[in-house]
């Protein structure tokens, strides 16, 4: 997937209905709040739909194949992000295969993998990056990006959120990403950074 293949928002396309192509209902409940003044009727996957594998080796690539994906299926505008954790000491893992860092099962599995490979390590500086994707059914894509750097905790603190929010502290905050509601965590969030950039294109 080229950056040439992705176009700036187009006013012809019908966004009455977005499918908001994710089996996270954390990421479904964020991306709605974020993109409510807009009037769209977001729609979660259907339950009799699947998600494609994702096997790209970039953000972008993993956003695109989900939403033009599920876009073509349903004959719908859909809405798909990847997103990661970049670790500084860890030259920029796990990256794009954050989710499925140290083959681990579950949030609380992966984020003691990730503490345990920063056992000692005084560095502990660290990026989360999304790329959204809005996919159209004819092939058109549009791409936005957002990034916040921050410090990781030795420890996690707090339960809202989901994956390593727990012990991600962004830069000028006190609390991690845990400890803040979605209202709270939005505004500095790489993936609400990316949606506010959506937001401001078709508001235009």
């Amino acid at each position: 997937m080229t950056q040439e293949s992705y176009l700036p928002h187009d006013a012809t396309h019908d966004l009455k209905r977005v499918v908001v192509a994710t089996g996270n209902p954390g990421k479904v409940r964020e991306i709605a709040e974020a993109l409510a003044g807009l009037g769209w009727e977001l729609e979660p996957l259907p339950s009799n739909v699947s998600m494609p594998e994702e096997t790209g080796s970039t953000y972008e690539e993993n956003a695109a194949l989900k939403a033009c994906t599920i876009a073509a299926r349903l004959g719908l505008p859909a809405l798909a992000d990847d997103s990661g954790l970049e670790v500084d000491a860890l030259g920029g893992q796990p990256g794009v295969y954050s989710a499925r860092f140290g083959n681990c099962a579950s949030d609380t599995e992966r984020n003691t993998h990730l503490l345990e490979k920063l056992r000692g390590q005084k560095n502990r500086r660290a990026h989360f990056r999304s790329v959204v994707i809005l996919a159209y059914p004819d092939g058109d894509m549009e791409c936005y990006e957002g990034k916040v750097s921050g410090t990781l905790l030795e420890g996690p603190r707090g339960s809202q959120g989901f994956g390593y929010d727990p012990l991600f502290v962004p830069d000028g905050e006190e609390r991690t990403f845990g400890e803040m509601s979605v209202e709270e965590k939005r505004p500095l969030s790489h993936r609400g950074l990316a949606l506010r950039e959506l937001l401001a294109a078709h508001s235009e």
